[in-house]
């Protein structure tokens, strides 16, 4: 079946996004929700074959075109190499999703150096290496990171993920203003939406009391967030907080 894209936004329709950790949870909802406008589509995964293939099966129902490609963001130093390969295999790529991440526990008495290590290699290191050989393999594009509403306050339970998500969230508005007028980058924070794995919905119903709106919220509203600034032609630098107001309790100190 095939999606009838009259009065689809031209601005993404036939244009190819590489969305690293696509195959599964929040980058599985935003590769069908970025083929819903037209979007050809890279599905990166690190060892979730099955549901990479399952991905392009199902997007191939949807008319666009998609790739599936291996990578371990915890073992690969020189990341230009991986681009440069998508580039030999899909040729024009227009936009890059950094969606790819871990979410170890650890407080600030138990991690270890090593700890802290795969946390910024995997939750920093790939998103700042993978754009920057975008950057240089492409003559224009629009760079999306997945960020955390924790990085408005603190996560006292996962310290390394932490630290890596603020660096993050910094190196989004250092690489806008380093990598303007040409391309355009921008974060994007989920709040309460999808349980850690291994946890189920009672995980999320046991947090709302967090939440102003009272609710959590929907992978699609994620990947909602992340379709506007892809389509956007004039926001860099920003981060777009989708959390259903939890940030202004961490603004406060809630």
């Amino acid at each position: 079946m095939f999606i009838d894209k009259t009065g689809m936004n031209d601005r993404l329709n036939g244009k190819t996004v590489l969305i690293t950790g696509a195959a599964k949870r929040m980058g599985r909802q935003i590769a069908l929700s970025l083929a819903g406008e037209g979007m050809n589509v890279v599905i990166h995964y690190r060892s979730s074959g099955d549901e990479a293939a399952e991905l392009k099966e199902r997007l191939a129902s949807l008319g666009v075109k998609s790739w599936t490609v291996q990578e371990d963001f915890k073992s690969e130093t020189n990341l230009s190499k991986f681009i440069q390969g998508v580039k030999q295999e899909v040729g024009d790529l227009n936009c890059l999703v950094n969606n790819a991440s871990i979410f170890p526990s650890g407080d600030l008495e138990d991690i270890e150096f090593n700890d802290l290590l795969t946390n910024l290699k995997v939750n920093l290191w790939a998103p700042l290496s993978l754009s920057r050989s975008f950057v240089n393999n492409f003559e224009g594009g629009k760079i999306v990171n997945l960020l955390d509403t924790r990085v408005a306050g603190y996560d006292w339970d996962h310290a390394g993920y932490y630290f890596s998500k603020v660096l993050l969230t910094r190196m989004t508005k250092m690489t806008a203003l380093k990598y303007a007028p040409d391309f355009t980058v921008n974060g994007v924070a989920p709040g309460l939406i999808t349980p850690p794995p291994g946890s189920g919905n009672e995980y999320l119903e046991e947090r709302v009391d967090r939440v102003p709106l009272g609710r959590y919220g929907r992978k699609s509203d994620v990947a909602d967030a992340v379709t506007f600034l892809l389509q956007s032609t004039f926001i860099t630098g920003q981060i777009l907080y989708v959390d259903g107001g939890r940030k202004l309790l961490h603004e406060q100190g809630g």
